[in-house]
């Protein structure tokens, strides 16, 4: 049985043991889980094409084997047979394909295989992430068939692509505006129709990126002002929708406040993925009214993990994939040295504090083993008393410091800009880019760069003009970043341009060169006082 027949019979504990039954589990049940399902992962995937392509002719026979065998990998180890799409080379036999950006200027993009046991586990784990949404408190929730979404999703073949089809298999809750319909329609006129719709019917769950959900709260905020809403709209509405409209006029007048979604709507569950989430959970709280709950998600491993009803943390599934951690120190030491091997712990050797790089091996015929994803996370407990739990959690910290991503759209390269500053024949010839927060805590790509001395002298080029510049040719290779000004109306790059000779100075006088890509604090800290010492000799 499904979800909806469940619902019907009022099957309300078989319900959450089913889907929710993982929180239950104590550390070592939740490792013989890992283990058992590794088992049989390993048997595939060392069998098949792919897997030899990286194993070279070796035949690991168990999990330490294996760790030991199969060197920790990245899509470039994938691309040759994953972009080719040779089904008779993988482990499973994959029924959809989904894409995203690889690297903007480099590569367009790559995709990932879904074989039909990953998406019933992603069904699964989906189905657990929606009764999470609405749960107070363990054991509770609060999901119907009538239920309505709104749609706030890219459609396949993104990753997100596949969440209203799962859900679909489960429970018949409606999305507004349908799927359907909705993925021939720009960002702007899904909202509307969206936002009508939900004045007709009410609205229930809310899905999406932080900064896109944010941006359609924004939206939806806009929509409610007084040309908003026609009274021949309204006359279509249901008779509590008036009700709650008229009252909610009513309070924010009284108030001397703009009408906020949360006037008009009662979620009952509201989740986010993607990264930056914490730049935006407390504004969207502050505009729905309810705690959004953070999940991990990606291309390549579907859904990992969610947060539950106390929002302290993540915790992964079991069944999606098998987990491995790389120490921050230790993935900063490979990093610098690529001949060390970082070790890889797992999950019942992580420890509360420690910051983390994720390696997973996806499980049910999957094509990724020992992946790096460029993900980074901190486990904040290995227990819970509020939720009654025993097994780590995790919140989501950002990219690997050599990836600057902003708002879970762009994944910004230290190739990528090098390939917008030759493509820009721009005069620069020092830089570092970092990412860095504004006063309202929205992430920004921020570039200190160093001219040639010649066109200092010989040009008016000033740091707004740079910026525009640059600017143009990040668009120009990176549709993703074209799309954080199209989809969230977000400028993401600042300039400042240093005195000539700054980047020298640092290096004499520190005996290092710095890292392009997100120096440290301090050693930033150190370039702009070399840069305000010059400023004032000069």
């Amino acid at each position: 049985m499904n979800l909806k027949e469940k619902l019907k019979k009022q099957q309300y504990n078989e319900i959450w043991q089913q889907y929710c039954g993982f929180l239950d589990l104590s550390m070592d049940g939740y490792m013989k889980i890992q283990r058992r399902l590794m088992e049989e992962q390993i048997q595939l995937w060392s069998n098949c094409g792919l897997g030899q392509s990286i194993l070279k002719g070796k035949h690991p026979r168990n999990l330490d084997e294996f760790r030991k065998m199969v060197p920790l990998t990245e899509y470039e180890d994938y691309a040759d047979i994953l972009l080719t799409k040779q089904p008779d080379m993988l482990p499973g036999n994959p029924v959809i394909w989904i894409q995203t950006t690889w690297e903007g200027g480099k590569h367009p993009i790559k995709v990932a295989p879904y074989t039909r046991s990953m998406l019933d586990t992603y069904r699964n784990n989906v189905t657990a992430c929606l009764i999470l949404s609405t749960s107070r408190k363990k054991g509770s929730f609060d999901v119907a068939s009538t239920d309505k979404f709104l749609y706030a999703l890219a459609p396949l073949p993104y990753a997100t692509g596949l969440f209203p089809l799962a859900l679909g298999e489960e429970i018949d809750i409606e999305f507004l505006p349908a799927v359907k319909d909705a993925v021939n329609m720009s960002f702007s006129e899904r909202n509307k129709l969206g936002f009508k719709m939900a004045m007709k019917k009410d609205l229930g769950f809310f899905f999406g990126l932080g900064s896109v959900a944010y941006a359609v709260s924004l939206s939806l905020s806009s929509l409610t002002g007084g040309r908003g809403i026609q009274l021949s709209s309204l006359l279509k509405c249901r008779p509590h929708m008036i009700f709650r409209l008229i009252q909610a006029k009513y309070h924010c007048k009284k108030e001397n406040r703009q009408l906020l979604p949360k006037d008009l709507f009662h979620l009952k569950g509201f989740m986010v993925a993607g990264t930056d989430n914490q730049c935006y959970k407390d504004d969207l709280e502050e505009l729905w009214g309810i705690r959004p709950m953070e999940l991990f998600a990606g291309t390549e491993p579907s859904i990992m993990g969610t947060e539950t009803w106390t929002r302290k943390g993540m915790y992964f599934f079991p069944d999606t994939a098998f987990y491995e951690f790389i120490t921050e120190k230790d993935m900063l030491k490979n990093h610098e040295d690529p001949s060390y091997v970082p070790p890889t712990y797992l999950m019942d050797e992580v420890r509360p504090g420690e910051k983390y790089e994720l390696v997973f091996t996806i499980l049910k015929g999957g094509a990724f083993a020992r992946y790096r994803c460029g993900d980074m996370y901190r486990c904040v407990g290995l227990e819970n008393r509020e939720d009654e739990t025993q097994i780590p959690r995790f919140e989501y910290v950002d990219r690997v410091p050599w990836i600057i991503d902003i708002a879970g759209f762009t994944r910004i390269s230290e190739n990528g800009i090098r390939n917008v500053i030759r493509l820009s024949k721009l005069p620069i010839t020092n830089w570092v880019a970092a990412k860095e927060y504004n006063e309202q805590n929205r992430p920004y790509l921020h570039m200190y760069v160093e001219l040639e001395r010649e066109s200092l002298l010989n040009s008016a080029m000033s740091a707004d003009i740079l910026k525009e510049l640059l600017s143009t040719y990040f668009k120009y290779i990176d549709q993703d970043y074209r799309d954080l000004k199209k989809i969230l109306g977000m400028d993401p790059l600042q300039v400042t341009i240093f005195t000539c000779g700054t980047f020298e100075t640092y290096e004499k006088q520190t005996g290092k060169k710095l890292h392009q890509m997100n120096p440290s604090y301090y050693d930033l800290k150190a370039l702009l006082e070399v840069q305000e010492c010059l400023n004032k000799v000069r």
